[in-house]
């Protein structure tokens, strides 16, 4: 095993810093709707939201690095687990796009634009309809928010798999 620890060749330091700072802003995202939820500040759902489309930007970027950027070799591990790891972070990759683009929708179909930081606003680029605000709301809210935790949970468990139970250093990859 410490021929594996030995050479395990990490992500590229763009790959990291995408990784790394696509966490801090999904978790700066749910605390900032979890203090509008508690504190009921339109300052938080407005942070909410503008760091919401932060987040679907770096994620566009986060691709485009991805298309560009080689991956390390793959350690060894069944090819199931190989398939199950690409089909969960490619559905991680999709649900983090889609969670701020369905937030962004239910916003302006809402008749509401988009504070960025105060910096500009993205306008009401649609026709306000009450009923497809509801939609992206539930989408939102109801379908993709429980997905990402889920998905976010079986990343980390398999990260930590690899790291306390197969013991092959995987997480080093990403520091």
């Amino acid at each position: 095993m410490n021929n594996i620890n030995a050479s395990v060749s990490k992500w590229s330091v763009a790959s990291r810093l995408f990784h790394w700072i696509s966490a801090v802003l999904l978790l700066v995202t749910w605390i900032m709707i979890l203090l509008y939820q508690n504190l009921d500040s339109n300052l938080y759902i407005g942070l909410h939201k503008a760091f919401g489309i932060s987040l679907l930007c770096w994620m566009i970027a986060r691709v485009i690095n991805r298309v560009f950027t080689k991956a390390p070799p793959a350690l060894p591990m069944p090819k199931w687990q190989l398939l199950m790891s690409k089909l969960s972070h490619f559905v991680l990759y999709a649900l983090l796009i889609a969670m701020p683009l369905a937030g962004l929708l239910m916003s302006v179909y809402g008749g509401r634009p988009v504070d960025i930081f105060g910096l500009f606003q993205i306008p009401i680029f649609v026709t306000p309809d009450r009923g497809l605000a509801r939609f992206y709301n539930d989408l939102h809210t109801d379908i993709i928010w429980p997905m990402i935790i889920a998905f976010t949970l079986l990343h980390i468990a398999a990260a930590f798999y690899h790291q306390l139970v197969k013991k092959d250093n995987l997480m080093a990859r990403m520091k």
